[in-house]
């Protein structure tokens, strides 16, 4: 068997032309890292994807399946639901949902069996706005040194006000909150629970008052600093949050602590393997691939024993915790019910985990560890790019029928009612890069494209949440329209959105089913932008900023013409404001006229990310920003209450 038929029959694709149009072929060292590092025997066969309107009736399941001389369909639980012997003796429904089959054609046959929606849901508003905010960089006067779930509450009654349809922000995944300084979103330690540092410990009514007023200098230090000083509010929330959960676990009130076993049951192995996982990362204080045994695999007899040590009140201090942020979380959500919001919450879903962290522990079939996701060479970052995170492969997807990629979509769409995925090109394929190989020397790894998007859907539906796809950069042919058939939405950033000469495209030429917005966390600000800040700070940085000034000069030019002269941030609003696409998103860096983006990727200590505060208090907002102006430029997009 020569190189290009191993390659096929693994998932792995022989050539990729990069985004500067150079042809890579992967060579026999590559190939053997990628699938060392899979460690998975070939696919199964290609999953089978029924899409349905209320569920597959037993009848069409028949005659689908009619090619197999027997076969059974199991649940997640490997218990057998259904079987040719007795389907026709049934007349129900077949739910919406991942299953296992296993029949006999003319040889054995394993596979997924995925009955999904026709679509995905599709919200039931017209054309709207969301504000778009990075929660750690609200200030307030309550908070202690970064924005909360409290503020995020503000934030949304102050969008609410001006006729928003709710808030957009970055991932609220877990992070390591023993590492606060490692605070990228999109680098969680899971994608199952959420980041503690938002928790509004001053709201918690088992907090001591007596707390915020010992350690008052601390907190107006922590509010006064010009950054956001990670280790610092971390250090003092688990402080608060360790003596909250001492006075819970005697003084609290029967509401809650039912609240709180409810909350355990509902999370269940996840959330107690979650808790262990803590406990154990805490006490070795190493990768989890060198902790000893039997702790490398997640073993719920030995957690079980585990959990009754000396280590269980940390354990149960962890499920604490994510109940406290998931009830702060929640009441944000409701909220925006409260409000009227057709969507509430706009959430991020990243596109990997850190090979270290909880996921990649728990599902260790369906995570590899020792490859990175990435992306070839563009003309943005021509030495290609190396994300530090562990992604999905499809083998270990399949043989867990899925349920790794829904659980991640479930743990944000239960709070919100649009998410948007990461480098949603990853449905499709996905570029890897080997343990210590550069990143312009990494492979395209295929994945089940339909059964990522019927997983999509059923998540969707039962959520009623959107789903945007974060479609940047070499988007294949084909791929936007497959997309678009099952109801996920394009993501449009208006720096990107040109033609022929750098003409940016007419607001009329935007598609209906996507969320527009001038810039993103990523890229420039507007002032940024248009002053080519951005540019001189990256070659400050030593970085290739992609693009000349006097291309810039030319751009700021082409959006000129394209405003008719205006050239405020205003008049990029009302001219977005204008396009078809059903959600408009509007950064509130630019609303305040920052100049500095929220991150520069490729750096790490060379510039603050995720670090810089909004420069006007939550309280001032109505006072800096030009509310007239903004209701003004989003006139068409604004409902009232």
């Amino acid at each position: 068997m020569d190189l290009s038929e191993k390659v096929s029959r693994y998932g792995i694709e022989a050539s990729y032309i990069d985004g500067t149009g150079r042809v890579h072929t992967i060579d026999e060292q590559t190939f053997h890292r990628v699938l060392d590092a899979l460690g998975q025997a070939p696919a199964l066969a290609a999953p089978i994807v029924i899409r349905c309107a209320d569920g597959v009736e037993m009848d069409d399941l028949v005659t689908r399946l009619s090619h197999l001389r027997e076969w059974q369909i199991l649940d997640a639980d490997d218990r057998v639901m259904l079987s040719s012997a007795d389907a026709r003796q049934h007349d129900a429904r077949l739910a919406f949902g991942t299953y296992r089959l296993r029949g006999h054609g003319g040889e054995a046959v394993e596979a997924s069996l995925i009955v999904a929606p026709e679509r995905a849901y599709e919200g039931a508003f017209d054309r709207r706005w969301l504000l778009a905010v990075q929660l750690y960089g609200v200030r307030s006067r309550g908070n202690w040194g970064i924005g909360d779930f409290s503020d995020l509450q503000d934030v949304m009654r102050w969008a609410a006000g001006l006729g928003a349809a709710g808030v957009g922000l970055n991932p609220l995944h877990a992070l390591f909150d023993d590492e606060a300084e490692d605070c990228s979103p999109y680098s969680p330690n899971s994608r199952l629970f959420l980041n503690s540092i938002y928790i509004d410990v001053a709201a918690l009514p088992e907090l001591p008052e007596r707390f915020a007023d010992e350690n008052r200098a601390e907190i107006e230090r922590l509010q006064n600093s010009e950054l956001v000083d990670y280790a610092g509010v971390a250090a003092l929330k688990q402080r608060g949050l360790k003596l909250a959960f001492t006075q819970f676990k005697t003084r609290t009130t029967l509401r809650r602590k039912a609240s709180f076993d409810a909350f355990r049951r509902e999370r269940g192995r996840t959330l107690s393997r979650f808790a262990c996982f803590e406990a154990l990362r805490k006490t070795y204080r190493a990768a989890w691939w060198e902790w000893p045994e039997p702790w490398r695999q997640p073993d719920d007899n030995a957690l079980a024993e585990f959990r009754r040590g000396e280590v269980a009140d940390d354990i149960a201090f962890t499920e604490f915790v994510q109940w406290c942020a998931h009830e702060q979380l929640q009441a944000c959500a409701a909220l925006g019910d409260d409000l009227n919001l057709p969507v509430g919450l706009y959430l991020d879903i990243a596109v990997g985990v850190k090979s270290g962290g909880f996921d990649a522990w728990n599902e260790q079939a369906a995570i590899s560890r020792r490859l990175s996701v990435g992306a070839p060479p563009d003309q943005l970052n021509t030495a290609g790019q190396d994300w530090g995170l562990a992604g999905f492969n499809t083998a270990g997807l399949e043989a867990r029928s899925f349920m790794p990629f829904r659980d991640v979509l479930a743990a944000s769409m239960r709070y919100a009612g649009a998410v948007r995925l990461d480098h949603v090109l990853g449905l499709n394929r996905i570029y890897v890069v080997p343990s210590g190989f550069p990143p312009d020397s990494g492979a395209y790894i295929r994945m089940p494209f339909e059964a990522m998007l019927a997983s999509v859907a059923i998540e969707s539906v039962a959520h009623r949440c959107i789903m945007i796809g974060e479609d940047l950069g070499t988007v294949p042919d084909g791929f936007r329209e497959k997309l678009a058939d099952w109801a996920v939405w394009s993501y449009r950033v208006m720096i990107f959105e040109r033609g022929e000469g750098g003409a940016f495209n007419a607001a009329e030429n935007y598609p209906a089913h996507a969320l527009v917005t001038f810039s993103t966390h990523d890229l420039p600000t507007f002032a940024g932008w248009r002053s080519g800040h951005d540019i001189a700070l990256k070659q400050a940085l030593h970085i290739d900023p992609g693009e000349s000034l006097a291309g810039r000069e030319h751009a700021v030019r082409e959006l000129d013409r394209l405003l008719d002269g205006a050239g405020g941030f205003d008049a990029v609003l009302a001219c977005l404001a204008q396009t078809p696409s059903r959600l408009l998103g509007v950064a509130t860096e630019d609303l305040l006229g920052v100049m500095d983006q929220a991150n520069v990727p490729g750096t790490i200590n060379q510039h603050p990310n995720w670090r810089r505060k909004l420069p006007v208090p939550l309280h001032d907002w109505d006072r800096d920003i030009d509310i007239g102006g903004l209701a003004e430029a989003l006139r068409s997009r604004i409902v009232s209450h």
